[in-house]
C-alpha cells in the first residue's frame, strides 16, 4: 500500500514535520487545521464561525488533493478555545456535514499556536463508494 503525502505548501510543514493530508490506500487523514492564510495571517480573528468556515474550505481542498470529498469524511475532531462558542462552530460544522454526519468531537483546549486561533479541525475520511 503505498503512501501518499498532500502539501499545503506552507513553510512550517518541514519545519515542524508533518503534511497538510496522508492517503494511504483508501483512508484520508487530513492534518490539525486552523483559520491562516497563505501569508501566514489568521483569518476571522475574534470570529468562531468565520474561522470555522474558513477551515471547512481549506480541509475540502486538502481532500481534493488526495482524491476525496467532504462526503467521504467519517470523522471530525474540533478543539476550540472557548467552548462557550460551540453554537456557531457547529452551525458552521453543520453547513457542511449536516447531510453527511460523520463521528466527531468538540474539546476546549487552553490556546491553540497563536491567541488569536479560535479553532483547529482535523478529520479522517474514507474513500468509499458514493452510492452506499
Amino acid at each position: 500500500m503505498e503512501k501518499q503525502l498532500i502539501s499545503s505548501g506552507a513553510p512550517w510543514e518541514n519545519v515542524v514535520g508533518y503534511s497538510r493530508a496522508v492517503r494511504v490506500g483508501q483512508h484520508v487523514f487530513v492534518s490539525g487545521t486552523a483559520a491562516v492564510d497563505e501569508q501566514g495571517q489568521t483569518v476571522g480573528v475574534g470570529d468562531a464561525y468565520a474561522q470555522t468556515k474558513f477551515i471547512l474550505d481549506k480541509i475540502t481542498k486538502a481532500l481534493h488533493q488526495a482524491g476525496a470529498t467532504l462526503e467521504q469524511v467519517v470523522r471530525t475532531r474540533m478543539f476550540v478555545t472557548d467552548i462557550s462558542q460551540w453554537e456557531a462552530i457547529g452551525r458552521a460544522h453543520g453547513e457542511y456535514f449536516r447531510n453527511i454526519r460523520p463521528a466527531t468531537s468538540m474539546v476546549e483546549v487552553n490556546r491553540l499556536i497563536e491567541p488569536e486561533m479560535l479553532v483547529e479541525i482535523e478529520v479522517d475520511a474514507i474513500l468509499f463508494e458514493q452510492a452506499l
